[in-house]
C-alpha cells in the first residue's frame, strides 16, 4: 500500500546539506531535474561534481530504469546548476513528502529556479511523439500534495510590497515559459504548449481514463513533476516544465506502450533537447 502523505516522512535536511556543502565548489542558483531517459543531460555540466544520492543522508533511492539517482552539480552557460538524476515516483511505495525531498534540498543548497522535464503520453492528438511542449498548468489526479501538514506558506521577503507570495505565485512561470519559447523559435527547435496530467502509475492509463482527461484539458500524461511542482513553487522557486512526448497515451496509438520505447524516443530528441535546455540557460537565466 502507497502512503500518499505522511508529513513525518520529511527528513531533516541539515545532515544533507551540510554533507554535500563538503563536496562542490560554489551553491548552485538552477536546478534541472530529470526524466526518463534524458538523465544524460546532465553531461553537459562543465566541470561536474557528482554526488551519489546513495551517500547523501535521508536522500529517497530511486528503483526506475533510466533513473540513476546522483545529484550533478557544475557550471553551464556560465550558470552554477546541478542536475538531479533518478527522480523518484509516488509508485515506488515512497509518501509524496519524500519524493521531493530533492526540491527541498536544491533549494537549501541555493537554487532559486527549477527546470523540470519529463516524458509524457500524448493526450492532444497533434502531438507526435518527440514534441517537446512546455508545461503551461496541470492536473493533479493522482490528488496528493508534499504540502500538506506544512500549514500555511511562509511569506517572502518584500512579498507584501509585491503580493508574490508563494501562495499567489504561479506554478510555470509564464514570463519564464515566454522567453524559453522564444530561444525555442531561435534555434529552430520546434515546441508546443499544453496541460500535463498526473497520474499515479506505475500501470499506464487505460482508453477510458486518456478520453476523460482530454475532456478534462489534458494534452499529455505522465507519473511525476506535479508534486516536484507544488513543492517548489511552496518555496518560492520560479520553475519552467518542459515535456518530451514520447509516445501517444493509451488508447490512442495502435502500440502497446512498453518503457522501453519512452527510453528511445528520450534518446531521438536528445539532441534538440540538449540544444534548447542549453539556450534557455543561456538566455533566461540570470538575466
Amino acid at each position: 500500500m502507497i502512503a500518499t502523505s505522511d508529513p513525518s516522512a520529511v527528513p531533516d535536511l541539515r545532515p544533507a546539506v551540510d554533507f554535500i556543502a563538503q563536496e562542490i565548489e560554489a551553491p548552485p542558483t538552477l536546478a534541472l531535474i530529470l526524466g526518463s531517459g534524458l538523465g544524460d543531460l546532465a553531461q553537459a555540466a562543465a566541470d561536474p561534481t557528482v554526488v551519489e544520492a546513495a551517500n547523501i543522508p535521508g536522500y529517497p533511492q530511486s528503483t526506475v530504469a533510466g533513473h540513476h539517482g546522483r545529484l550533478v552539480f557544475g557550471t553551464l552557460e556560465g550558470t552554477r546548476v546541478v542536475f538531479v538524476q533518478g527522480r523518484v515516483h509516488l509508485y515506488e511505495g515512497y509518501a509524496v513528502q519524500q519524493i521531493t525531498v530533492p526540491v527541498r534540498l536544491v533549494h537549501a543548497l541555493g537554487a532559486d529556479r527549477l527546470l523540470v522535464t519529463n516524458s509524457a503520453g500524448g493526450i492532444n492528438r497533434s502531438f507526435d511523439p518527440g514534441t517537446l511542449m512546455f508545461i503551461t498548468s496541470h492536473i493533479n489526479a493522482a490528488f496528493a500534495s508534499p504540502v500538506v501538514g506544512d500549514g500555511p506558506p511562509p511569506r517572502q521577503r518584500g512579498a507584501e510590497e509585491t503580493g508574490d507570495a508563494p501562495r499567489h505565485r504561479p506554478f510555470y512561470d509564464a514570463s519564464w515559459t515566454d522567453r524559453a519559447e522564444q530561444v525555442a523559435l531561435d534555434l529552430g527547435v520546434p515546441t508546443r504548449r499544453g496541460t500535463y496530467l498526473w497520474t499515479l502509475g506505475p500501470s499506464y492509463e487505460t482508453k477510458a481514463e486518456v478520453q476523460a482527461f482530454a475532456q478534462w484539458g489534458a494534452d499529455a500524461v505522465g507519473m511525476s513533476t506535479v508534486p516536484e511542482v507544488i513543492q517548489a513553487q511552496r518555496l518560492g522557486m520560479r520553475v519552467l516544465g518542459l515535456s518530451t512526448i514520447t509516445n501517444p497515451a493509451a488508447g490512442m496509438g495502435a502500440e502497446r506502450l512498453d518503457h522501453e520505447d519512452v527510453l528511445e524516443v528520450g534518446k531521438q530528441v536528445r539532441g534538440d533537447l540538449a540544444r534548447l535546455v542549453r539556450g534557455i540557460v543561456r538566455e533566461t537565466v540570470g538575466t
